[in-house]
Order: structure tokens, then C-alpha cells, then sequence
């Protein structure tokens, strides 16, 4: 990527606290999209649905956090914003498809000067919309347009702020001084005003989910923040990721082991649209966690990527097969 995440204005200077603690990855892991390294059958995926379409609308952001999984910050400019124009072609092969959700991520969505363009198309030909987002002052200069689409559309948009731990030093031990307040304001601002609100959150290392949960909703109750922190779908708590550090294969055997269904997996669900540098247009990714990997490339349309997915990715495994996660609700 173009700048360490060092260079930037405010980042954290040491390793977050959510770091994955595991040898490193073999090297033969991850290799070979058929087969896994002991030379049993890759599990892939099928698209059932097209249910959300992520917008990836570029890297740059506003903070540099400790590990930031697509590696995002004030100046990595690996995914270049994406245009409107572009966005409109595929929300239209997306209207055809039946897609019911429209996915802004980044970088931070609001850093691009389309997003608003974007995001009230998306609205306007009937998709719910979902918006992740840091809150902060990207988020804050479009405060009134965000309230034209709250009076218009209601329900239908959803925003999701990172809050990395219910405390200030962690949240700030991954995102970097002077981001807590900011962050925890602009969520304060989204819930006076009646925005529907979700908060993406993580767990400490030692930490269990129910105390996490717990804890959360004592911070929101203290904040006023109308968010059910015992509700999966408003309080989504990520498990965390490292593709340098070893995790386990996952082969066609593993879903009955597992008791777990390749449906349930998210690129049975979602696609991802990318803008990388350099290239002319922008194509659609597996994956929203994986989207420089070629392997993970299906094409330029929606259309093209509706094929099956190797799940030959170190994030595969940790994030959806084993953590049980999706980025969607």
C-alpha cells in the first residue's frame, strides 16, 4: 500500500489490542483454490442470492487504525473512490437481480464526494441501504442531507458506527488518540435524531461475549444511545483477523463437522464493488474482506460473479466458517 499506517496524523503507535495470537501461517496453507495443503477438497461456495451489494467507495479515511483489515487510512488510495456513474450500472443490474440491501464501505464512505449521490440512488430505486462508518467529521458535514433521507426514507437507512471496545482506551488503542469522543458523539447525534443505528464492535482476547455485551449496554444506557446491546443484528461484535497467523483449511467435510451450511456463509449472499487503482473500471470481489486478492476477482459484472467461491483465504476460515460472521445483519 502507498504509506504505513504510522505516517499517518494521529494512528496508534502500538500493536492493537485485539491482535490475533497464533504461530504464522504455513505456507503451504491457502495455496491451491481445489485442494487444501494436506490434499483434501477446498469447500466453496454458491451465490443463492444476491441479497446485499457492497459499494466499496474507496480506501482513504480519516484514521489509520491498528489493523485495519483492507488497510485504510488518510493515504492509501489502493481503491480509489468510487463515481456515481459507476455506482448507477451496477444498482441497476443489482434492481434486476433483486437485491434487497445496498452496502457503503471503505475507507470511510463519507470521505468520497459521491457518497451522498450514491446513497440517495440507492434509496431512491428502493434498496435498504447500510452505512458503516466511523461517525466522525466526514460523517458530520452532511448532517443535513443525512436528515432529508432519515424524513424521506425512514427505516430504510441504516448506519452502522465503529466502536471497537466499550472503553475509551482500547477503542483508542486500535484507532488512535482523540478518536473516542468524536466517534461516541457523532453516534450520540445519529440517535437524537432518530437515525436507525447499529454499533460493529470486537472482543478483547480474554474477553466473553456476554460480559462484552453487558458492558456495551451500560455505555449506551450512559450515553442515551438507543441501541439493544443484546440484539446481534444492532451490536454486531467481529471476531478478529489476521491472515499471516495459522487457521485451519476448511474442507467439503467440514460443514457436517462443523453443523454448518455453505447458505449461511456470506458470499452465498453478497457480492463487492471495487474501484483499484490503476485500472480503468471497477469489478466485483467475492468477498468485502478480501478484495486485492486475485483469486477472489469474478469480474465486471454482477452478472459474471455469480459464480461459485473457493473459500481459499486465511479469512474464509476465521471470519465466516469458524467466527460465524457476515458484514451484512
Amino acid at each position: 500500500m502507498n504509506a504505513p499506517r504510522t505516517a499517518a496524523r494521529n494512528a496508534p503507535t502500538g500493536p492493537s489490542p485485539f491482535r490475533v495470537e497464533a504461530d504464522a501461517l504455513p505456507a503451504e496453507k491457502f495455496s491451491d483454490p481445489l485442494v487444501t495443503a494436506k490434499g483434501e477438497q477446498r469447500a466453496s461456495v454458491a451465490l443463492t442470492k444476491l441479497d446485499t451489494l457492497w459499494l466499496n467507495t474507496g480506501t482513504l479515511c480519516n484514521l489509520a487504525c491498528a489493523t485495519c483489515y483492507i488497510e485504510s487510512s488518510p493515504t492509501n488510495d489502493a481503491l480509489v473512490y468510487l463515481s456515481a456513474e459507476h455506482a448507477a450500472r451496477f444498482l441497476g443490474e443489482a434492481e434486476q437481480a433483486g437485491t434487497r440491501e445496498i452496502g457503503f464501505t471503505g475507507g470511510e464512505p463519507f470521505m468520497n464526494p459521491d457518497m451522498m449521490v450514491m446513497l440517495e440512488d440507492s434509496l431512491a430505486r428502493g434498496f435498504e441501504a447500510l452505512v458503516l462508518t466511523n461517525a466522525m467529521k466526514p460523517m458530520r458535514r452532511h448532517e443535513a442531507a443525512l436528515l432529508a433521507l432519515r424524513e424521506q426514507f425512514g427505516d430504510k437507512l441504516t448506519l452502522r458506527v465503529s466502536l471497537d471496545h466499550h472503553t475509551k482506551e482500547v477503542h483508542e488503542g486500535e484507532r488512535g488518540p482523540r478518536s473516542w469522543e468524536p466517534g461516541l458523539d457523532g453516534l450520540r447525534w445519529l440517535s437524537q435524531n432518530g437515525f436507525s443505528i447499529a454499533v460493529a464492535g470486537r472482543l478483547l482476547p480474554e474477553e466473553g461475549e456476554v460480559a462484552a455485551r453487558d458492558c456495551y449496554a451500560a455505555l449506551f444506557e450512559r450515553e442515551a444511545i438507543a441501541i439493544d446491546a443484546h440484539d446481534p443484528a444492532r451490536l454486531v461484535l467481529f471476531p478478529e483477523m489476521d491472515e499471516d497467523k495459522d487457521i485451519a483449511e476448511i474442507t467439503t467435510e467440514c460443514w457436517g463437522i462443523l453443523g454448518k451450511s455453505p447458505q449461511d456463509i456470506m458470499c452465498a449472499s453478497s457480492r463487492m464493488v471495487v474501484h483499484r487503482k490503476g485500472e480503468p473500471a471497477p469489478r466485483v470481489v467475492a468477498c468485502t474482506l478480501i478484495p486485492y486478492d486475485d483469486g477472489f476477482d469474478l469480474g465486471e459484472t454482477l452478472a459474471e460473479a455469480s459464480g461459485d467461491v473457493p473459500l481459499n483465504h486465511p479469512h474464509c476460515a476465521r471470519f465466516c466458517v469458524l467466527g460465524g460472521a457476515s458484514c451484512s445483519a
